[in-house]
């Protein structure tokens, strides 16, 4: 089987993002609640809308595939919005659950956002969950994160499509790739 092309994309700036970027610490914005599923900032649509013009050169992509945590989806709808390629969404390649900004939506509430994509193939709840757990949200180990990366590329690789374009995280892409993406950032991976 030949190789595949995949264009793997971090999402545009989160409102996590900045605020981590104003505190010496970070944890403070790992626990704070309000910046669950944390959307995009000013500057983060600025960057989903800049991909679309990169994005236009990607003739030979055939799918695009987001995650479905909000940050992403935003960049996928802004940076794709003239791109052909059909969207599904997919929560393998969410990211690594380790703050609040990682706990995402119902797949109610995210077709009442995003009318123009599918979610009703996703569990409710679709992150990381644990009954036993007593914490305000279950932090995934390391070990969790690598089985699922695992997964992910296999499901990638059972797809027909040969270009595909993937939005997603920066702790999630830089366990499959190895490289460290800066928000809006595209990297070409072959599988």
């Amino acid at each position: 089987m030949p190789a595949k092309t995949i264009h793997f994309i971090r999402h545009a700036q989160s409102q996590h993002n900045a605020r981590v970027q104003e505190l010496a610490n970070e944890d403070p914005a790992r626990r704070d609640p309000a910046l669950r599923d944390a959307p995009l900032t000013v500057l983060g649509h600025q960057q989903a809308a800049a991909l679309a013009d990169e994005v236009a050169q990607l003739h030979d992509v055939e799918l695009v595939i987001t995650s479905p945590l909000t940050r992403a989806i935003q960049t996928t709808l802004a940076g794709f919005a003239h791109h052909p390629a059909p969207r599904i969404v997919e929560h393998l390649h969410r990211e690594h659950q380790d703050s609040f900004c990682d706990i995402g939506r119902s797949p109610d509430l995210l077709a009442v956002d995003f009318p123009m994509l599918r979610f009703d193939h996703l569990e409710d709840p679709w992150w990381a969950v644990a009954p036993e757990h007593d914490g305000p949200y279950l932090r995934e180990s390391l070990s969790a994160l690598a089985r699922r990366v695992e997964v992910f590329t296999d499901w990638l690789q059972t797809r027909p499509e040969q270009t595909i374009a993937v939005v997603g995280h920066g702790t999630f892409l830089r366990t499959l790739t190895g490289k460290v993406f800066a928000n809006a950032e595209r990297f070409v991976f072959r599988l």
